[in-house]
């Protein structure tokens, strides 16, 4: 019992350093960029709900909040109700240029893809303990597509139906996401030179699932040295960010079932508990990397969720920006602030609906 306590203690901790730090890039980013824009942050806060601890410092509030599921960079006159029917002071939101708007909108975005990346390459460092491969064959299974149509050993595969593979996991990712059956051409490198087959993938079902296969049974292990690691890094988190926009497509086409939905409970328990578990029977260092690499796939996951052009995401707010740059003028704060506030009505919504999704998928039936 006392053991199991002291697990789910550990897994709480990991979650909330996690979760912290993921959230702090991204409000990081909005805070920084409005200050350099002379737009007033009113309150600057991690986690959601009452507050724990705040102290204010000039114009700005700090806020530590009781839940540590999301932040928020609150900036003078952002949501246009306040203001409707007086003018908009200096320092106000409304005020700055549309140019300083967008890039303190973008700028959360982008800290969490900054933030993915300097994860990544202390990760692409720790090649004593973490496993890059390479996409070269060295086991082309016989009798599988690959065999069939000419691959050897030691075939670097250089891109799939056109889509440039960078990592071997990108080979799986795009059987599993993007490949809808037929044939496939696959551009591969052979002593210097390229060639291009044109193979069927096999589908195969087995215990741990069903899906097509190309015919390569394993990759050839590379560990980054020098300057390499800057790139290796850059394919580390380019993986991520496939696997989050793939994922995504996979949820509108039907493809993935509420199972494999997670809101922040989920995360915890299903994710980093059941990553915890597996990796501390590999010592510290495997538990380090295994948690740097959800905080760096959590990173990219918020970083192109917030970018999607949905009302009080960060991309909801930059269609009306980049629509006022084609008009020349900007959407009436009153209207712009009641279409965030019912995109903020349907995210609490979600988030009660994720929540049971959560419990549901954790309670033994």
């Amino acid at each position: 019992m006392t053991s199991l306590i002291s697990q789910n203690l550990i897994t709480i901790i990991w979650f909330v350093v996690i979760f912290g730090v993921v959230v702090i890039a991204h409000e990081f980013g909005h805070f920084l960029l409005a200050k350099a824009n002379g737009i007033h942050v009113l309150e600057f806060a991690v986690g959601m709900g009452p507050s724990l601890i705040s102290v204010k410092k000039g114009e700005t509030k700090y806020s530590l909040k009781l839940f540590p599921i999301g932040g928020a960079c609150m900036f003078e006159g952002e949501d246009g109700l306040a203001e409707q029917d007086e003018e908009p002071g200096e320092g106000s939101f409304l005020k700055a240029s549309v140019w300083a708007r967008i890039s303190t909108v973008v700028a959360g975005p982008v800290f969490n893809f900054i933030l993915a990346y300097m994860i990544a390459f202390v990760m692409v460092n720790m090649t004593d303990v973490i496993a890059i491969r390479d996409p070269v064959a060295t086991q082309v299974v016989e009798g599988g597509g690959a065999a069939a149509a000419g691959m050897r050993d030691g075939d670097r595969i250089i891109s799939l139906n056109g889509e440039r593979v960078r990592l071997y996991e990108e080979i799986s990712l795009y059987m599993l996401a993007s490949y809808r059956g037929g044939d496939l051409q696959v551009v591969y490198e052979r002593d210097g030179e390229r060639y291009t087959a044109v193979l069927t993938p096999q589908y195969v079902e087995n215990g741990s699932g069903a899906g097509y296969l190309l015919g390569i049974a394993n990759a050839e292990f590379v560990e980054p040295k020098g300057i390499s690691t800057l790139q290796y890094a850059w394919y580390e988190m380019r993986y991520s960010a496939k696997a989050t926009y793939k994922s995504l497509g996979m949820l509108v086409r039907g493809q993935v079932s509420r199972q494999d939905v997670a809101g922040p409970v989920g995360i915890a328990v299903n994710v980093v508990g059941k990553t915890y578990q597996t990796a501390k029977d590999y010592g510290w260092q495997s538990v380090l990397l295994s948690m740097m690499n959800i905080a760096m796939m959590l990173s990219v996951n918020l970083g192109i969720l917030n970018l999607l052009p949905i009302p009080a995401l960060d991309g909801g707010r930059l269609v009306f920006l980049l629509l006022e740059v084609v008009r020349g003028k900007p959407i009436p704060p009153e209207k712009e602030g009641m279409v965030h506030f019912a995109g903020m009505i349907f995210f609490m919504i979600l988030m009660v609906l994720v929540f049971f999704n959560d419990l549901s998928n954790i309670i033994p039936h």
